[in-house]
C-alpha cells in the first residue's frame, strides 16, 4: 500500500468515527427536545393549584384546586368572541362558570396573562401588557400567593401565615351570578363590602345584567331579587328563625344548602354549610333565582329549587292593599277586607296591579279598629317604625296615635309578644302562607270602625240565613235529587265536572275539566299526543269519551310564561267568542296543574303552511285571500266590537290557527292587554311580541295601541302573499338591506308587485285581489301608527273593490338592521316568542 492510499484510508476511517459520534449528539439533541416538549406541553394544559410572583396562567393553562373539584382559566362563552379568566367545575361537562373575574372587561385575543404583580395583587394582563383586571388589596403581602380551593374559592394569601389569619383576597366576596355551598351574601361591616349575586347579560355575555339578589334592609333583613332598581321578588322578613314566606320551606332537609343567618352590630351575613359541593344558586338573565344539583346518575343538572315558584311570589302581583292567595283559582287577587279595587274593570278582567283603596276613610277621632290577618306574608318594609320593647298592646296603642299607621305586627315573633313593628301608607306585597307551620304570623290592618262592625253584622246575617236555609236545602236535595242523577251522569260521561256553555255570546262560563278525564285523553300526556311547545308549556291532542277531540295547553313548572300569562288567557279567551278566535272549552286547576282545554286544530298553524314550499301548495290564492279575511274580522272582534277593546300583542302567523276547512283562528292570548275605555293608546315597558312584527313605536318606545296589532296584520298579510317570513334574509341586494317590509314597499312603488308574490301563485292573470291585500298590508305596516288604518277600515278595503285605495307611504323597519337598535334576529319580547306550535296537528 502506497503512503498516499493509507493517508486516505486513514482520513476515511476518521470520518466515519466522526459521523458516528454526530449521530450520537443529535439522538441526544432528540430525546431532550422530546423530553422538553411533553414539559411544554403538560405546562399547557394545566398547572398547580397555587399561583406564585414566579409564576403565571396563559391562555391555555388551568390552575386546579387540590381535590381536582375546580379549574380556573380562560374561557369564552357561547357564541362570544371574547375571552374571560373563570372558575368551572373541572368534571363537568358542558362547562359550568361559577364566576368570572373581568367580567366588565373581556380581552379581545388569547393572549391574555395571570400573574402576580410586585405589590402583591393578582392582575390580569392583555398582550400588549395594559392591566385588565386586578385585585385591588392595600394590604401588606410578604410573601403572596394564590391558590383556587376545593370550594371554588380563589384566594389570595400571604404564605408567612397560616390559613387561620384569614385571606388578604378572595372571590367569595365578589361573587358574580352564582353562589356555591359557604359562600356568604350580606354586609360586611368590617370590610365595608355587601356581597350579593348579579345576573349574566345573556349566556354569551357575562357582564353584569339587569338582575340581581341581596340583601334589603339591615334591621329586618330580607332577600330581594331586583330588575334594575325595581324589586320583582322578596323573601320576606326574617323573623329570627326563618324568612316570614313558603319558600324558606323549600329549603328544609336540604344538606348542600342550610341557609343560617347572623345579624350582630358588625355582619348580617347569609351562608350555606359546605356540604355536597355539586350544588349552587344562580341569578339567571330572565329573572329567575334559581338552585341546580348534579345529577350523577344521568350528568345533568336538575332544578331542585326556584324564587318566584307561583304568581303570588312575584312583588306585589296584587298592588297595593291587595292579598294574594295562590289556592283561589282563578282569581288569585283579593282586597284586603275594608277595601275595594281602585279600578274595577281591570280587577273583573284579571288586571290586578292597579290594587285598592279603602271603602270607608279613616277617622282618627272616631275610634278607628284593626282586622287581624293571620298566617300571612307580611307587607314590604317601605314606611315603618319599630320599638323592640313594646308589647303588641301598647303597639296597638301607638299605631292610633298616627293617623298615617296602617297596620302593625309582632317585630320579634320568635322572642315572645314584645316588639313592635308599625306600617304606615299603603299595604304591599302581602299574601297567604300555603304551609301553615311554625311561629303563627299576624298582621292587624287599620279600619275605620264602621267597616269593623258592617263585617261582624254580615257574619250574622250569614250565620242567620245558614240557620233558615238549611232545612230548605234538604228539601230541595230530596226534590231534585233524582233528576240530577241523571244529568250529571250524562255530564259525567262528556268529561266535564261543572260549568256550561250559552249560546249567548255574552254570557260564556268555561267548564272546569277532571284531571282524570284530561289523562285519559292524552293517554297520560304521552310523547306520541304531544303536539307542539313554547314558552308556556307542551301541548297534547286529545279525544273525550264522547268522540271529541282536544288539545291541552299545559303549563309547565319551568315555563318562562307563568301563571301571569295563564291566568290572562283564562280571563279573555273566556271572555271571547267569534269565528275567527280560537274556543277554549275550559280549563283544569286540579293537582297544581294548570291547563287549558281548547277545540283542535286538525291542520295547525298558518307558518305550517305558507313557509313550506310543499305544503304551501295546498293553500291557493283563494284560499289565502280568506284566510286575511278572516284573520282581519278576527281583530276587528278584539278592537272593537267585543265588551272589551283587546290588544292581542303577539299576533303573527305561527298563532294563526287553520280548522279542517282552512278557517284561521287567533289564538295565544297570554300577553293580550285591555285598553280602556277610549285611550287610543298607553305606554308600557311590559314589552311583549316578537321582533319582525312589532311597530317601531312600540318595540322602542312602549307606545301600545290597536295599531300596534295592525302593523302585525299587515306584516302577516306580507308574508302570505310572498310565502317568506319578515326577518329573511331572501332580499339581499348589492345597493341595499331591505327586508320583507321594504322589499314589498320598493316593488310596489316600481310597479313591479307581481315579483313579490309566491311562486305557488299562478300568476298567468293577476287577480285585482291579490294586489288590493298587498296594497292594504303595506297601509298597516305605515311607520307612523297615525297612518295606519283601523280594523273595520280594513275589512271594508278587503270587502269593497270599488273604493280607491292611499298610496302607502314607507313602511317602518324599513331597512333590515335600521332602528332595531342592536336587537338580534331571533330576539324576543315575550316569554312566548319561540314559537309555539298550538294544537298543532302530528303529521
Amino acid at each position: 500500500m502506497t503512503e498516499n492510499a493509507s493517508a486516505a484510508l486513514c482520513h476515511l476511517k476518521l470520518a466515519a468515527e466522526h459521523d458516528q459520534e454526530e449521530m450520537r449528539r443529535n439522538k441526544l439533541d432528540i430525546i431532550i427536545f422530546a423530553f422538553a416538549f411533553i414539559l411544554i406541553l403538560q405546562n399547557t394544559s394545566h398547572a398547580d393549584h397555587a399561583l406564585t410572583p414566579t409564576s403565571s396562567i396563559a391562555d391555555g393553562q388551568e390552575l386546579i384546586s387540590a381535590g381536582q373539584n375546580f379549574s380556573l382559566g380562560f374561557f369564552t362563552p357561547g357564541t362570544s368572541k371574547s375571552r374571560y379568566i373563570g372558575i368551572w367545575y373541572k368534571n363537568i361537562t358542558p362547562q359550568t362558570i361559577v364566576w368570572v373575574a373581568n367580567r366588565d372587561n373581556p380581552l379581545n385575543d388569547s393572549r391574555g396573562n395571570l400573574t402576580i404583580a410586585a405589590d402583591g395583587n393578582i392582575v390580569l394582563f392583555d398582550g400588549a401588557g395594559n392591566r385588565i383586571w386586578f385585585t385591588n388589596s392595600s394590604s401588606s403581602i410578604e410573601e403572596p400567593i394564590a391558590k383556587l380551593l376545593d370550594s371554588g374559592n380563589f384566594v389570595l394569601m400571604d404564605g408567612k401565615k397560616s390559613d387561620s389569619d384569614g385571606y388578604i383576597w378572595q372571590s367569595f366576596d365578589n361573587p358574580t351570578d352564582t353562589m356555591l355551598p359557604g359562600l356568604m351574601l350580606g354586609w360586611d361591616k368590617n370590610l365595608g363590602i355587601n356581597r350579593y349575586l348579579t345576573s349574566w347579560k345573556s349566556d354569551n355575555d357575562p357582564s353584569p345584567g339587569n338582575f340581581t339578589f341581596r340583601f334589603d334592609q339591615t334591621e329586618f333583613p330580607e332577600l330581594v331579587i331586583r330588575r334594575g332598581m325595581n324589586i320583582t321578588f322578596r323573601s320576606g322578613i326574617w323573623d329570627g328563625t326563618r324568612f316570614n314566606s313558603d319558600d324558606w320551606l323549600s329549603f328544609i332537609g336540604i344538606t348542600a344548602f342550610k341557609p343560617q343567618l347572623s345579624v350582630t352590630s358588625t355582619v348580617a351575613v347569609y351562608w350555606d354549610e359546605p356540604g355536597d359541593r355539586l350544588s349552587r344558586f344562580v341569578m339567571k338573565d330572565d329573572g329567575l333565582l334559581q338552585r341546580y344539583i348534579w345529577d350523577n346518575k344521568n350528568f345533568k343538572w336538575t332544578l331542585m329549587h326556584e324564587a318566584r315558584k307561583d304568581f303570588c311570589d312575584n312583588y306585589g302581583a296584587c298592588g297595593v292593599n291587595g292579598i294574594c292567595n295562590i289556592k283561589d283559582v282563578p282569581a288569585y287577587c283579593d282586597c284586603l277586607k275594608g277595601f275595594i279595587p281602585n279600578s274595577p274593570e281591570e280587577w273583573d278582567s284579571f288586571n290586578w296591579s292597579g290594587g285598592c283603596i279603602r271603602r270607608t276613610p279613616l277617622n282618627c277621632t272616631q275610634g278607628d279598629r284593626f282586622q287581624k290577618l293571620s298566617w300571612v306574608k307580611l307587607p314590604m318594609l317601605l314606611q315603618f317604625w319599630t320599638n323592640k320593647s313594646k308589647n303588641l298592646e301598647e303597639c296597638k296603642v301607638e299605631c292610633l296615635k298616627n293617623c298615617s299607621c296602617t297596620a302593625y305586627a309582632n317585630s320579634a315573633l320568635n322572642e315572645g309578644p314584645h316588639g313592635c313593628l308599625l306600617w304606615f301608607g299603603d299595604l304591599t306585597d302581602i299574601r297567604h302562607l300555603i304551609n301553615e307551620e311554625g311561629v303563627q304570623l299576624d298582621l292587624y290592618v287599620r279600619l275605620a270602625a264602621s267597616e269593623i262592625e258592617s263585617t261582624a253584622n254580615a257574619s250574622k246575617r250569614r250565620y242567620i240565613a245558614l240557620i233558615i236555609s238549611v232545612p230548605v236545602a234538604l228539601l230541595l236535595c230530596c226534590i231534585i235529587f233524582y233528576l240530577s242523577k241523571k244529568y250529571i251522569k250524562r255530564r259525567t260521561s262528556t268529561g266535564l265536572v261543572t260549568g256550561h256553555r250559552n249560546h249567548n255570546e255574552d254570557q260564556v262560563i268555561s267548564p272546569i275539566f277532571d284531571i282524570n278525564t284530561i289523562l285519559t285523553a292524552t293517554d297520560n300526556f304521552s310523547i306520541e299526543n304531544k303536539i307542539g311547545e313554547g314558552g308556556f308549556g307542551p301541548v297534547y291532542r286529545g279525544k273525550l269519551a264522547n268522540g271529541q277531540e282536544i288539545a291541552v295547553k299545559r303549563l309547565s313548572k319551568t315555563s318562562k310564561q307563568g301563571i301571569s300569562e295563564f291566568m290572562n288567557e283564562v280571563g279573555l279567551v273566556a271572555k271571547l267568542q267569534h269565528r275567527n278566535l280560537v274556543s277554549v272549552l275550559g280549563g283544569c286547576t286540579q293537582r297544581e296543574e294548570r291547563m287549558l282545554i281548547y277545540e283542535y286544530m286538525p291542520n295547525s298553524s298558518l307558518d305550517h303552511f305558507i313557509f313550506d314550499p310543499i305544503q304551501g301548495k295546498f293553500l291557493n290564492w283563494r284560499k289565502r285571500y280568506e284566510i286575511i279575511v278572516g284573520i282581519a274580522r278576527g281583530l276587528l272582534y278584539l278592537h272593537q266590537d267585543s265588551k272589551l277593546t283587546i290588544i292581542h300583542r303577539d299576533l303573527k302567523t305561527s298563532n294563526i290557527l287553520l280548522d279542517s276547512q282552512f278557517n284561521p283562528k287567533i289564538s295565544d292570548f297570554g300577553v293580550a292587554r285591555i285598553v280602556e275605555g277610549d285611550r287610543s293608546s298607553i305606554t308600557t315597558e311590559d314589552i311583549a311580541g316578537t321582533i319582525g312584527y312589532m311597530p317601531h313605536e312600540y318595540a322602542v318606545n312602549g307606545i301600545l295601541s290597536p295599531k300596534s296589532d295592525v302593523y302585525s296584520f299587515g306584516v302577516i298579510v306580507l308574508e302570505i302573499l310572498s310565502g317568506i317570513r319578515s326577518r329573511s334574509y331572501k332580499f339581499k341586494h348589492p345597493d341595499h338591506d331591505h327586508n320583507l317590509l321594504g322589499q314589498a314597499w320598493t316593488l310596489w312603488k316600481d310597479g313591479r308587485a307581481v315579483g313579490f308574490m309566491d311562486v305557488n301563485f299562478d300568476l298567468t292573470v293577476v287577480p285585482s285581489e291579490l294586489l288590493r291585500c298587498l296594497q292594504v298590508g303595506l297601509l298597516c305596516v305605515q311607520k307612523l301608527p297615525e297612518d295606519r288604518p283601523t280594523m273595520s277600515s280594513v275589512v271594508f278595503m278587503l270587502s269593497n273593490e270599488s273604493i280607491a285605495l292611499p298610496q302607502p307611504k314607507q313602511t317602518g323597519f324599513f331597512e333590515e338592521e335600521s332602528e332595531y337598535h342592536g336587537y338580534s334576529e331571533k330576539e324576543s319580547f315575550s316569554n312566548n316568542a319561540m314559537t309555539i306550535t298550538l294544537l298543532e296537528a302530528r303529521s
